[in-house]
C-alpha cells in the first residue's frame, strides 16, 4: 500500500503539471511553465519572502530562484528588497501574473462541469475529504522530518 501511495502522489503531481500546461497553452500563455504558475498560485494576492516559499517545502532554494527570475523577468512578479532584512526578497504577483491563477484553478475544475466526463471526477464533498485524509499523511510526514523518524 505504502509504494502504491508513493507512486500515486508522484503520478498526480506530474498529471496535474500537465492539466497545468495545457490550460496555459490553450490561453496563449507560453513564456511560463506549469511549476512558475503554481509558484504565482502559492504567492496568492500578498508578498511573501522568497525564503518562505522553501521553508514551506514547496521548492528547492535553486529552482525558485530560476523561477522568481523569469518570471520577474516576464512581468508576472515584482520582487524587492526587504526593508528590515536587506538580504531578504519580497515579491508580489502583478497584474499581468494574477491573470494566470484562475487558469490553475480550473486545471484542477476541468472536466467537472461535463455531464458526460462527471463520472469521472469527485463530488466537492469527496474532494473536500480526501484533501483532508492527504493533510493527515502531510502532517504525519513533516512531524517525522521536522522531529526524526520514530517507529509508533
Amino acid at each position: 500500500m505504502t509504494n502504491e501511495l508513493i507512486t500515486l502522489v508522484e503520478r498526480l503531481h506530474r498529471r496535474f503539471l500537465d492539466l497545468v500546461r495545457l490550460e496555459l497553452q490553450n490561453n496563449g500563455i507560453r513564456d511560463i511553465n506549469a511549476v512558475q504558475a503554481l509558484v504565482l498560485t502559492n504567492i496568492g494576492e500578498g508578498e511573501v519572502l522568497v525564503r518562505d516559499l522553501i521553508e514551506r517545502g514547496y521548492y528547492l532554494g535553486q529552482n525558485v530562484n530560476y523561477s522568481i527570475r523569469k518570471l520577474v523577468d516576464y512581468g508576472y512578479l515584482e520582487q524587492q528588497r526587504d526593508e528590515h532584512d536587506k538580504r531578504s526578497v519580497r515579491v508580489k504577483v502583478t497584474d499581468q501574473g494574477k491573470d494566470i491563477l484562475p487558469l490553475v484553478e480550473q486545471a484542477v475544475t476541468v472536466g467537472q462541469n461535463d455531464d458526460e466526463a462527471n463520472d469521472n471526477f469527485m463530488t466537492e464533498g469527496e474532494m473536500a475529504d480526501l484533501c483532508s485524509k492527504l493533510k493527515i499523511i502531510e502532517r504525519g510526514w513533516s512531524e517525522q522530518v521536522q522531529y526524526g523518524y520514530r517507529r509508533f
